[in-house]
């Protein structure tokens, strides 16, 4: 099975003052503030190219930087990576976003996607005008979706008369030409599921135990086939790595409580009006410090820690469960970081050699 290795780029780099900081501060949440950052933006995304990764993802929120912009700016920068771009359902007119998305996919020589995203948090998405529940926002998705992907693949004038969207006479003046997937979607709920299957090309499978993971995928498989499609899977996995296994060990620990220290000081109001600790307050977790000291516990619990060659071998067995795409989130704040990344990226392809077609570059697929 063809391997995906992806990474991402952020629009700023992670707070702190030091790569120790940073390296911890990456396993908190998110203050909603983020600025947009050129230099760290370019660089990053050439470190994914250098570094052997295939692709990237660019996340998006309320009050981070726009995601197709920090999106252009990185391919502008590289040659090879492929961006898939977050894209809230429901914020931008869904033939504004198809045009969008052509665009940037034509720019970069087709190296552009999208990850469509219908919010987790509702406060979240209400900050951009959005006050449907999330019940209501995945029935809107699938409309959205429609739309979305006629504007990406129609030829000719078309017209849509539905719930959420009306539209006369649409028809984009130009149409995408991607090397890989244009489309991707997540969710772990049976809705996400059956919007995944009827209109995406891959489907982002939650983080969860090996059986329950292949369970899921499973059902993503068995949704696509119903519409005669099939679908990617792509499994985001948190890293912590080492030389070794007891030095990864090590490094997690002390990783857990560096984070907790740095986050629960005289700033803590800071880190407490982060993005995913609103989801946390709405599923009715625990509040105040308690509930940032849970968010980074959580952040490590689910993590790979050891030695590049372990963590490979256990993404190998995702991978035998029909993971086609491995996100690798992990600190990259110095030398040594990058080493690691590279030395497990290495130790992901020997386990995979393509056909010499496959290496040259990545095969269209009839979008």
């Amino acid at each position: 099975m063809e391997l995906d290795i992806r990474g991402g780029v952020r629009a700023a780099p992670v707070p702190g003052t030091t790569p120790e900081e940073r390296q911890a501060l990456r396993f908190a949440p998110d203050p909603r503030e983020r600025d947009a950052d050129p230099e760290f933006v370019a660089r990053s995304a050439r470190e994914n190219e250098e570094d052997g990764l295939d692709s990237a993802l660019v996340v998006q929120s309320s009050s981070w930087p726009d995601p197709w912009l920090v999106a252009s700016w990185a391919l502008a920068a590289t040659s090879r990576l492929r961006v898939a771009v977050a894209h809230r359902a429901g914020t931008t007119a869904p033939t504004v976003a198809a045009r969008s998305l052509a665009t940037l996919d034509r720019l970069s020589g087709g190296r552009a996607a999208a990850h469509v995203i219908v919010g987790s948090s509702d406060a979240d998405v209400a900050r951009d005008g959005d006050t449907l529940g999330k019940t209501d926002r995945y029935r809107r998705a699938g409309e959205y979706l429609e739309v979305f992907r006629r504007s990406l693949t129609e030829r000719h004038d078309f017209d849509h008369d539905g719930e959420f969207y009306t539209v006369r006479g649409a028809r984009a003046g130009l149409l995408p030409r991607p090397r890989a997937e244009l489309l991707s979607f997540g969710g772990s709920s049976p809705q996400g599921v059956a919007l995944a299957g009827r209109f995406a090309d891959v489907y982002a499978v939650p983080p969860l135990p090996l059986t329950a993971t292949r369970r899921h995928i499973a059902r993503a498989h068995a949704a696509a086939a119903e519409h005669g499609r099939s679908l990617r899977i792509w499994r985001h996995v948190t890293v912590v790595t080492a030389p070794t296994d007891e030095a990864a060990e090590q490094r997690a620990r002390r990783i857990r409580a560096d984070a907790v220290r740095l986050i629960s000081g005289p700033d803590a109001d800071r880190w407490l009006d982060a993005v995913q600790l609103d989801r946390d307050r709405e599923r009715g977790r625990a509040d105040g410090r308690d509930q940032l000291s849970a968010y980074v516990a959580r952040s490590l619990a689910g993590a790979f820690v050891g030695s590049p060659g372990t963590v490979a071998a256990r993404i190998g067995w995702l991978r035998a469960a029909g993971v086609g795409i491995v996100q690798l989130d992990m600190p990259l704040e110095t030398d040594q970081d990058r080493e690691l990344r590279r030395a497990l990226v290495a130790g992901l392809r020997s386990a995979y050699l393509p056909s010499r077609d496959r290496r040259a570059a990545h095969a269209r697929r009839g979008w």
